[in-house]
């Protein structure tokens, strides 16, 4: 099969390799027709996280056709169109018992923190992703679900990750009725959590970010106030006067290890690598939300040393809450919505690229060339 195979920082192709094969009784390979390249890719795109090892392939974003299962399947058959989300779960651990499938204890060897993620690294378990024709999926009684025949596969490749996720950064404000909202970030995530946080009711939307055609789409597509980070001296400062001085009921970090603005912490994080990533964005949001205000994180962090102002946050009061999202467990509220016509996931799609031109790909959303803010990738064939 063809597949997008990493060689080294900002280095990709696409190669030959093997077509998985069934492994454990409950595996599944699935026939890849939709991908998409998440901003958390580009971590590894940039060399951000460790024990990134070449040949691996990323893509925790996928859709596709179940062609095999193993003797023990016995949700899925053979032609389901299925969506799977990213996280890897087993569904019997301590973790999985209690909601947390992103925590799962069973899936990866190096599970001090998170549990599996396709694609992501041998930290997060050496899975191969599904920028490729086809995929193993384990436990696939756990976690991919059949796609229903009324939704647009697109919608149904955004809530892989990205919609639930942004749901979810939503969620972990714990907004109520009236809140003034601050996102950080403008990319799909970001999107998603500005338009989530109007359906949990509320007030006043705020998109922070430095991208034009990003604060445009999140004027367009979230109906949010935005503000370009670049125009200002101190988008703190900029924030507070624009919330009567007081600051925000909640931020939401959409940004995650690759956030921009502060040039030494920057260069720590990304070219010294002394930290797990930039903390900028989420230093802002301790800053810009009020005093007893609430920050939800579903941004990107790697497992390394970040230089928060966890002091701040204390002697604020802030409630810190944060996660890999457990995608699943959205579904069912987010299906509603879809449904209802209260959101469009596939809005947020602004390239398409073949499987063959992934590098290309790569290229045009990492340097945030075209306008692109999500791309999609097609296998050769479909």
């Amino acid at each position: 099969m063809k597949a997008m195979v990493y060689q080294a920082p900002y280095r990709v192709d696409v190669q030959e390799k093997d077509i998985p094969r069934i492994e454990h009784p409950n595996d599944a390979i699935v026939r890849v027709t939709r991908a998409a390249i998440c901003g958390s890719d580009l971590h590894l795109f940039h060399g951000m996280m460790p024990d990134t090892r070449v040949g691996t392939t990323f893509g925790h974003e996928f859709i596709g056709i179940v062609e095999q299962i193993g003797s023990s399947v016995q949700n899925l058959q053979v032609g389901d169109r299925v969506m799977v989300p990213f996280n890897i779960a087993c569904g019997s651990c301590w973790f999985c018992a209690r909601g947390l499938p992103s925590n799962c204890h069973n899936v990866n060897p190096n599970a001090t923190a998170v549990g599996g993620i396709y694609g992501y690294s041998h930290t997060c378990g050496g899975y191969d992703g599904g920028q490729a024709e086809y995929v193993r999926v384990p436990f696939a009684d756990v976690g991919p679900s059949v796609i229903p025949d009324w939704l647009d596969e697109e919608d149904a490749l955004m809530l892989t990750d990205a919609l639930p996720t942004g749901y979810f950064g939503a969620q972990l404000g714990d907004i109520t009725e009236g809140d003034t909202v601050v996102v950080f970030g403008a990319g799909p995530i970001g999107l998603f959590a500005a338009k989530s946080a109007w359906l949990m009711g509320a007030g006043r939307v705020i998109v922070v970010d430095r991208v034009e055609e990003r604060l445009a789409k999140a004027r367009e597509f979230a109906h949010a106030e935005t503000m370009n980070f670049g125009h200002h001296r101190d988008v703190v400062v900029a924030l507070k006067k624009a919330t009567d001085h007081l600051g925000a009921d909640v931020a939401i970090d959409a940004v995650g290890a690759e956030a921009d603005g502060n040039r030494l912490q920057h260069f720590t994080a990304t070219k010294l690598k002394v930290q797990g990533g930039s903390p900028i964005a989420l230093n802002w949001a301790i800053d810009s939300v009020r005093k007893g205000g609430t920050i939800g994180v579903v941004g990107a962090y790697g497992p390394m040393f970040s230089l928060v102002k966890f002091g701040d946050a204390m002697n604020k009061g802030l409630t810190l809450r944060m996660n890999q999202c457990p995608v699943k467990r959205q579904w069912p509220r987010l299906l509603e919505h879809i449904r209802a016509g209260h959101i469009v996931p596939r809005d947020v799609i602004t390239h398409r690229f073949a499987l063959d031109d992934i590098a290309e790909g790569y290229h045009v959303f990492s340097d945030k060339l075209d306008g692109c803010i999500k791309p999609v990738i097609v296998p050769s064939g479909i």
